[in-house]
């Protein structure tokens, strides 16, 4: 007999229920134009690998039992002397979950996972990036049932970064909250609160711009105060005038 195929809970779910949701709300004529979650990354950092290579092995093995996936190392792109750090050094393990894996993932992180965070207020809302992904960070990996308490050799945290088809936030976070991730209701995409702590941020750059430009134009006449000749300009000429060379010369 043929191997049963199954799909993944959520992604069922997403089909069913959420993709035709979000065809009404947002008015897609194309099931393509509906948003999807392409991929989620998970990010596990690893300062202490240039000390001790056992570290570096025991975070990409707690990173695979998390995902179910072999990680990848992630290596320094660049040398930082003040971090004693040089380009190639192993830094952290990565992984890339696609498909039913994400969506496998997705359905751990948000039934099991995260009501075992403590004192856990709800995700940051304001935590899109502007192209519709999102990140959460975890501090402690040890809210995943995958992993044995007893057996980890000290708590890390890790970066989930979640990333949608979406055209914007707006649109992610309708993906995502459909999906039931418990954000807060602080900072949501394409609320009132969002658009007013956008406008703080446009009106407090702004502000700064503007003050760089004083104190540069502030610093530019003291350089003229202090060296007037430097920055006198030639005479220009009365009209029909022309500068001659002397004719004795």
């Amino acid at each position: 007999m043929p191997a049963t195929v199954t799909t993944a809970r959520l992604r069922t779910r997403y089909l069913d229920e959420i993709r035709p949701a979000l065809m009404e709300r947002f008015g897609y004529s194309s099931v393509m134009q509906a948003p999807h979650i392409e991929k989620i990354t998970l990010n596990m950092g690893v300062g202490e690998a240039k000390q001790d290579s056992k570290m570096l092995d025991a975070a990409a093995e707690q990173l695979a039992t998390i995902a179910g996936q072999k990680p990848n190392i992630r290596r320094a792109r660049k040398s930082i002397a003040n971090f004693k750090l040089r380009e190639g050094m192993p830094v952290g393990v990565s992984v890339t979950l696609r498909g039913d894996r994400a969506y496998e993932f997705l359905d751990r992180l948000l039934s099991i996972a995260i009501p075992r965070i403590r004192d856990f207020r709800g995700l940051k809302a304001s935590a899109f990036d502007g192209r519709g992904n999102y990140t959460m960070g975890v501090r402690e990996q040890i809210i995943f049932p995958e992993i044995d308490y007893d057996a980890v050799d000290q708590v890390r945290g890790l970066d989930v970064t979640i990333t949608t088809s979406a055209a914007g936030d707006v649109e992610a976070f309708a993906l995502l909250d459909a999906f039931g991730m418990p954000f807060t209701k602080e900072g949501r995409p394409g609320s009132k609160d969002a658009e007013r702590r956008a406008a703080a941020e446009e009106a407090a750059r702004l502000e700064e711009a503007h003050a760089k430009a004083e104190a540069e134009q502030a610093a530019l006449e003291q350089l003229k105060e202090e060296n007037p000749e430097a920055y006198e300009r030639p005479a220009v000429p009365a009209e029909g005038e022309t500068e001659t060379e002397d004719e004795d010369s």
